[in-house]
């Protein structure tokens, strides 16, 4: 991010987004909003992820067991996808729709037919893939402590000022970016950026990084905010570029990580260009219990 001059800026919106463009945002965002609280309150939302527990390859293929649930869980041979169950009848495990008794693969979320888990009434789970290769079991509660407890999303009002629109320059080949995630030490995922989004204002040039996520681009950035008025790690934005070679930043939009609703997400952390260096007052603030404290 390239910063001119070294004074604490305050972003406006840019003049060339139409008077309708912003209408139709504020009107949108009470809907966007009513589904992320249909969202993160649902029984694989993130506030009811009690445990992510990846399976070991370093005892060969042994299997062990994960916290809160039964079975033996075992790794696949290496291009396999899933992991190997071994369970009772008394277990009461369902996979696929089939108690299970004895052994079964679960095949993860990177193959065409991922598998399903029903634990009991209420828990469920599926496998998740890493980039090493290795799988992990998630567990999923609809009854989690985070549930009951929760509150609310606290979220700063409409602000048409955060409503920008930002060139869209595609890369040739996109561009390697290495975003570092919570809980790996210091390690960084290499994500390909496939264009440089690029912007100015109050005399201040930013270009930020998204990659693609699924069928639209995700913006993971921090601000001044972070820390005191919003959750401290940043928050993420999702868009989508237009024809015309210019991207609409709606930071009335930018919403919590799943992090900030559960501990066992590991989430990205935003590049140091993605580090805004003035107050974002705009999109989701924080989770909060019925009491409207902070919940983590």
């Amino acid at each position: 991010m390239t910063l001119h001059p070294a004074t604490r800026p305050t972003l406006n919106r840019s003049r060339t987004i139409p008077e309708r463009t912003i209408v139709a945002a504020e009107s949108d965002l009470v809907r966007h909003r009513e589904a992320r609280t249909r969202f993160v309150t649902s029984p694989q939302g993130p506030l009811a992820l009690v445990n992510t527990q990846w399976i070991s390859r370093n005892n060969g293929m042994a299997g062990e067991t994960v916290w809160g649930v039964p079975g033996e869980w075992a790794p696949l041979p290496v291009g396999e996808s899933g992991l190997r169950l071994l369970a009772s009848a008394g277990d009461g495990i369902v996979v696929d729709g089939e108690p299970v008794y004895g052994s079964v693969v679960v095949r993860g979320r990177d193959s065409d037919s991922p598998s399903e888990i029903r634990f009991r009434d209420g828990v469920t789970g599926y496998v998740i893939a890493g980039e090493s290769g290795d799988y992990a079991l998630r567990v999923w509660d609809a009854s989690s402590e985070a549930m009951s407890t929760f509150g609310s999303i606290d979220a700063y009002p409409f602000d048409p000022e955060w409503v920008i629109r930002a060139s869209f320059t595609p890369v040739p080949g996109g561009r390697a970016v290495g975003f570092e995630h919570m809980q790996e030490s210091g390690m960084s995922r290499q994500h390909v950026v496939p264009a440089d989004i690029t912007f100015s204002r109050d005399g201040i040039d930013y270009s930020v990084a998204a990659y693609w996520d699924e069928e639209r681009l995700l913006l993971v950035f921090a601000d001044a905010t972070n820390g005191t008025d919003t959750y401290g790690v940043g928050r993420f934005l999702k868009v989508l570029p237009e024809g015309d070679g210019t991207v609409v930043l709606d930071f009335n939009r930018a919403y919590l990580p799943p992090c900030a609703f559960s501990y066992h997400f590991t989430c990205p952390m935003p590049p140091r260009e993605n580090r805004f260096p003035v107050r974002i007052e705009a999109g989701e603030r924080n989770v909060l219990d019925r009491a409207d404290r902070l919940l983590h």
